[in-house]
């Protein structure tokens, strides 16, 4: 019924060129960002949820587990001084005397944005958590037999509350469905080695002293054009505490993030079209060489997801070895999903390109890791016990894809699968192993 695993990278990559199915054009992808601003935020762009029917299991056959990680809901910006110090910019700014009416105007809308947003910088939103609740019901609801009274479910979380609360969310989700379900949940550093792991290598390659930096610095510059927006708000930059490139950073941040808050406030307004699409590609360049496969790294960003992908092996194995039904749930960042669906090969997000000016045609960060992005692992058992145990993967509630032959695709033998993952585990110990030198 299944075929041998052919591990051909080239041939798989050449396929995924050709049909992988979050794959766009530059110019496709650049509609995109016109025809839906909030897709500028790249990661801070709010979970859109799935907008396609799933595959149904082969008959005769039911799922019995689901093994997760997913990125913490809608948040707000990473700490509260990404808001205090573009409004105390304005402020100063305010106090000189050189603001324009669109300045003063833009200074009273980040007045209210930072009514919802004092103290609770890096927190999750109220967003953020309906979000894993309507995934954690989809995921009940498409999958019943996982949660049966006896299900076996763990949750944990990264030590970030973000994180906790998302996990919170999520299982009371389910809960809603079976109140009979028992779902410890736990936030602490025992699990940290698998559901957040970087190794000391790739956090110097990430430091301003990597090799990127010079690609990056060079790509910004020619795409970051701060002046006709200073201009628009100020009729004068000089004593102003932040350069022009940098208000215009902040200002974005602020601006993109605001799809994920409850304040019903936008900035869009103050970019033109071309300015959010150039502010995105710099956004989304950074965040491929940070967290993905940019060809440059050689495979050592990827590794990071090395023990996480251990471990989903490691779990279904012994779901399967104890006859068990229920879930695995695990959650984290986007740091932690990015690499994992790059290292499981996923189509679609594991492209590989050096050249800046086309990285957006390989690898784009709002189909990869919006808020509250999510791999599920879906695991099926035949109903009369004769078969084999087989799986399908899910990136963000749609099916996806691994470079293996099936005749059943995207439904795949656990053998075949399992033997494919583990190749891919190894390679990553070889890279690590090898940077370790």
């Amino acid at each position: 019924m299944f075929s041998k695993i052919k591990k051909h990278l080239a041939v798989a990559a050449f396929l995924f060129a050709l049909s992988g199915p979050f794959i766009s054009s530059a110019e496709s992808v650049k509609e995109e960002v016109f025809a839906n601003p909030a897709k500028a935020g790249g990661v801070y762009y709010a979970y859109p949820g799935p907008d396609e029917s799933l595959a149904a299991a082969p008959e005769g056959y039911e799922a019995f587990y689901i093994s997760h990680y997913g990125r913490h809901g809608s948040r707000y910006l990473i700490s509260d001084e990404d808001y205090v110090r573009v409004l105390d910019h304005f402020r100063k700014a305010d106090s000189l005397g050189v603001l324009t009416p669109k300045g003063v105007e833009v200074m009273g809308r980040l007045w209210e944005v930072w009514k919802e947003a004092d103290g609770r910088g890096g927190e999750l939103t109220p967003l953020g958590a309906r979000q894993h609740k309507g995934i954690a019901r989809r995921m009940f609801q498409a999958y019943p037999t996982v949660f049966g009274d006896s299900a076996v479910i763990t949750a944990r979380s990264t030590q970030v509350m973000r994180c906790a609360h998302s996990m919170l969310a999520f299982c009371e989700g389910l809960k809603e469905l079976n109140p009979s379900l028992v779902i410890p949940k736990e936030s602490s550093k025992r699990w940290m080695s698998h559901l957040c792991w970087w190794t000391p290598q790739a956090a110097e390659w990430n430091s301003d002293r990597g090799p990127w930096k010079e690609t990056y610095d060079d790509f910004e510059k020619a795409n970051i054009h701060p002046e006709r927006l200073v201009g628009d708000l100020f009729t004068s930059t000089e004593g102003l505490p932040l350069s022009p490139s940098e208000l215009m950073w902040g200002l974005y941040w602020v601006a993109v993030d605001m799809q994920n808050m409850e304040t019903p406030v936008s900035f869009f307004d103050m970019f033109t079209p071309d300015e959010l699409y150039s502010l995105w590609r710099v956004n989304n360049l950074s965040f491929y060489i940070h967290n993905a496969s940019f060809p440059m790294s050689e495979g050592l960003i990827v590794a990071n997801a090395r023990n996480l992908l251990d471990n989903i092996i490691l779990t279904a194995d012994e779901y399967i070895r104890e006859g068990k039904s229920g879930a695995t749930l695990r959650f984290g960042h986007d740091g932690n999903i990015t690499p994992l669906a790059a290292l499981m090969k996923f189509d679609g997000f594991c492209g590989e390109e050096s050249d800046p000016e086309k990285v957006e045609e390989a690898w784009t960060n709002f189909k990869v890791t919006p808020m509250a992005s999510n791999m599920q692992a879906i695991f099926f058992r035949p109903v009369n016990g004769d078969g084999d145990i087989i799986v399908k993967f899910m990136m963000n509630e749609h099916d996806v894809r691994l470079p293996i032959e099936s005749s059943i695709a995207p439904f795949y033998s656990w053998t075949e699968a399992r033997e494919f993952l583990k190749s891919q585990a190894d390679d990553a110990t070889a890279v690590i192993v090898r940077n370790q030198k």
